[in-house]
């Protein structure tokens, strides 16, 4: 099994859509192993972001998601990584599949309701980042 990080941000938080969002996942064939819901201060997204430091977006990314509570989760599946990043969808929902989260529920390319890691590496640093006790 696979192991990933998923977060629910802020704009899907505020709207009520934690329970959607996650029926969707678990309609998917995911299995939840951990879940918490946090409210990010400055710093620690700016560390959670750090590759994007420098990038125009980066800022506003910052204050974006610190701006509200996240729901942040471990999932588990065969191919975790790349079946939810499908399932996620493009960064920019314009851009996303129909029916993909942020096809669904994206309201634009800040404010795209969810983070999903994008390979191994990246998966086991964000979930120790969210969970260091676990894993």
């Amino acid at each position: 099994m696979e192991k990933t990080l998923f977060f629910i941000k802020p704009d899907a938080v505020e709207r009520n859509l934690i329970g959607e969002v996650i029926r969707k996942v678990e309609n998917s064939g995911f299995k939840i192993n951990n879940l918490k819901m946090v409210r990010l201060r400055k710093a620690q997204a700016e560390e959670f972001y750090k590759i994007h430091k420098g990038k125009d977006f980066f800022e506003k990314l910052v204050e974006y998601v610190c701006a509200g509570l996240i729901v942040a989760m471990v999932l588990e599946k065969e191919s975790a990584i790349k079946d939810l990043r499908e399932l996620v969808g493009a960064t920019d929902p314009a851009f996303a599949k129909k029916g993909s989260i942020r096809y669904d529920f994206g309201l634009d390319v800040t404010r795209n309701s969810c983070h999903a890691s994008d390979s191994s590496k990246t998966a086991k640093d964000e979930i120790l980042f969210f969970f260091p006790e676990k894993d």
